[in-house]
């Protein structure tokens, strides 16, 4: 229920380790919504949400600091995250998503695929074992959208879980479709 508005009723879905699910449909049928469900941010009208683990949140607004360098941006939030090594998970989120040449700049400086990389960055960081992805090719160049799935694909066979909310095309091998 969003705004007195059902969205949706009797969904239900089980992502296993590995896994990945993809959901579409039209603008302002729920995608986001769901996805804020699955993180905890929205109660469900009715049934539950169940989540066993630790998760990250991609979503439109980036939770980064546009003052700080890109690195140190990113090393705040890798510094509350329960992984150990903030700074190691932070390089290598930021060598996955071809973002060392930016580390030092600050991020209102970037540009807006840049910064959406950094917010996948962020997520990638974190190393929780659930990635929520809402819209995440939003603002991406073709090699990006290909780095942001290769990157999904080494989540999941590392025995991590992707849910994610798209209009864009996204290659994620035998990802369960949820359309809204």
């Amino acid at each position: 229920m969003r705004s007195g508005r059902l969205l949706f009723s009797k969904l239900s879905f089980d992502l296993a380790p590995g896994d990945a699910a993809i959901v579409t449909g039209a603008n302002g049928i729920g995608k986001s919504s769901l996805i804020r469900l699955a993180g905890g941010l929205l109660v469900p009208f009715e049934g539950s949400v169940t989540c066993a683990t630790d998760k990250a949140l991609l979503t439109e607004a980036s939770s980064l600091d546009i003052d700080r360098t890109l690195a140190a941006a990113l090393r705040f939030w890798a510094s509350l995250d329960r992984a150990p090594d903030p700074e190691a998970r932070v390089a290598r989120a930021l060598t996955a998503l071809d973002l060392d040449a930016l580390a030092d700049i600050p991020v209102r400086l970037l540009s807006t695929g840049q910064r959406r990389r950094a917010s996948i960055a962020r997520v990638a960081s974190s190393e929780a074992p659930v990635w929520l992805l809402d819209e995440p090719a939003n603002g991406l160049d073709a090699v990006s959208v290909t780095r942001l799935a290769t990157l999904i694909a080494h989540h999941r066979a590392g025995g991590g879980i992707a849910l994610v909310a798209t209009h864009l095309p996204l290659a994620m091998l035998d990802a369960q479709e949820i359309a809204l």
